[in-house]
């Protein structure tokens, strides 16, 4: 016989993570999440392309450098068309060769990095090192076509990259969709 506790809650252990399930008719929350992630260097630029193009910079940088193919186009002078290639190429060509070189130079990315999500916020941890942050210190979550990235400052992230979320991609999202104010969190499933 089920007291009046048990109908409303009920909490169940699935592939690494908790589900909790208040009134079962209505919504599921899940109170922990556990996964691991490799950052490759395709993953690793991935990130950086859509950083460096989200914000003003590489908007402004784009306009310049089709401005100038455009100013190309009614002139004729092929300054123009050298310019605006060169402009409109050398941010993806760097960021590409950054991505490869973090990659050599970056212990951090050696080895998988492992992260549990509770409600508390986000643990990090890889070997003995482990890091916490606090959902209220996340700065935003936003993603691309292969990852969730949820930014911890203005410049740093936690990428967590969809392949190896596999199954638990609905979940993340919930997760830090129900932790974030809605304003912070742009992710497109």
């Amino acid at each position: 016989m089920m007291t009046g506790n048990e109908k409303n809650f009920k909490q169940e252990k699935l592939f690494g993570w908790t589900k909790t399930y208040y009134n079962l008719k209505k919504r599921v929350r899940i109170m922990e999440l556990e996964f691991d992630v490799k950052i490759d260097a395709g993953i690793l630029y991935d990130y950086m392309l859509h950083h460096t193009y989200s914000g003003f910079s590489g908007v402004l940088g784009t306009a310049v450098g089709a401005l100038l193919v455009v100013a190309f186009a009614y002139t004729g002078y092929v300054i123009y068309l050298i310019a605006g290639v060169v402009i409109l190429g050398y941010l993806p060509w760097s960021l590409f060769l950054k991505s490869r070189q973090q990659m050599l130079t970056t212990s951090a990315f050696k080895e998988p990095l492992h992260y549990r999500m509770t409600e508390e916020g986000v643990e990090i941890s890889q070997g003995e090192a482990r890091e916490f942050q606090k959902w209220e210190n996340m700065y935003k979550a936003t993603s691309t076509a292969k990852s969730i990235i949820l930014y911890t400052s203005t410049v740093n992230a936690s990428i967590f990259p969809r392949r190896d979320l596999e199954d638990k991609q609905a979940a993340v999202i919930e997760m830090i969709s129900c932790h974030m104010p809605a304003r912070k969190v742009k992710i497109k499933a």
